[in-house]
């Protein structure tokens, strides 16, 4: 039994040197960004009252949100890991309990958000298919401009031990595997996991832990958009913005979302992707191979950067 269950990640932190580049590249992304001093609070169109969060300092990665059912659940947390429930100075308030993992890096554990109004999504008409003609006597027209994003969906985090930082992650906060990345019956590289939510059904990886030659560190973080439409007015804007295109546009294997990755100015990846695999906690887990981890369906090959 974990000490409680996450019902989803809540948000990323970065340092920038310069708060003006990143808000540009933010907003050519497809975030709605607001400043606040040294501070740049982003949020999508959802009800989440941030998604990334940056501040002003060194480039790098500072940490990640893990959002909590309940502040019940949060005094759990905080009493079993013996640190103090505190409040959270960020848009929408609410309460945190800031832990590290193995490989030192920051993790809050937020609950009692106040929610944002949800802003509307374009309207979109329906796709003709072969099988199924279901817009008549109209045109279709996608709007230019950046993507819609609505949600942060998960983040992949680069590990010293995998097991060790596994075992750390789902004894706090009851992650289950959708996918081990098995290299050899003895070893496995890493693994996709959902968060537990019972008979609901939630994204096929929150968190995906992957042991690294190089270390640990930040690998990327996914961002879900509106639809395929979307996603892809959202990759002409970043190209014309001429942003620094990583991977995509292709269809992953293991969660099958569509994706799209490109790089901020200081060279952290962030991922646009629409149409992913939803699973309960009663659909179990499975053993992959590094051929479904880097592979795709369809699309372009993963880029040396990626492996």
């Amino acid at each position: 039994m974990s000490t409680i269950k996450i019902e989803d990640i809540g948000f990323v932190r970065f340092r920038a040197p310069d708060l003006v580049q990143m808000r540009s590249f933010l907003e050519d992304f497809g975030l709605i960004v607001a400043q606040d001093g040294e501070r740049l609070f982003a949020r999508g169109v959802g009800t989440s009252p941030f998604l990334h969060v940056t501040e002003l300092g060194d480039a790098g990665f500072a940490g990640l949100g893990l959002r909590a059912a309940s502040l019940t659940d949060l005094e759990t947390l905080a009493r079993a890991e013996g640190v103090a429930v505190e409040p959270l100075a960020a848009p929408g308030g609410g309460y945190v309990v800031v832990l590290t993992d193995p490989d030192g890096r920051r993790v809050e554990v937020v609950a009692g958000q106040a929610t944002a109004e949800s802003a509307t999504l374009p309207a979109r008409e329906p796709w003709n298919t072969s099988g199924q003609r279901e817009r008549l006597r109209q045109t279709k027209r996608v709007a230019g401009g950046p993507a819609h994003v609505v949600r942060l969906g998960h983040c992949v985090l680069n590990v010293a031990d995998f097991r060790a930082s596994e075992r750390w992650y789902k004894d706090r906060f009851g992650f289950i595997t959708s996918d081990e990345i098995a290299l050899t019956p003895e070893f496995s590289l890493g693994a996709f996991m959902r968060c537990d939510r019972g008979a609901t059904p939630t994204d096929h990886h929150t968190l995906f832990l992957v042991q690294s030659p190089s270390g640990p560190g930040f690998n990327h973080a996914a961002f879900e958009v509106a639809d395929f439409d979307d996603l892809m007015a959202g990759h002409q804007q970043l190209k014309d913005a001429g942003r620094h295109a990583e991977w995509g546009v292709g269809r992953h294997i293991l969660g099958s979302q569509v994706f799209d990755y490109w790089r901020d100015p200081w060279g952290h990846t962030l991922e646009h992707w629409t149409d992913g695999d939803l699973f309960t906690a009663d659909d179990g887990s499975n053993v992959a191979s590094i051929t479904d981890l880097m592979g795709v369906q369809w699309g372009p090959s993963a880029p040396p950067t990626m492996a």
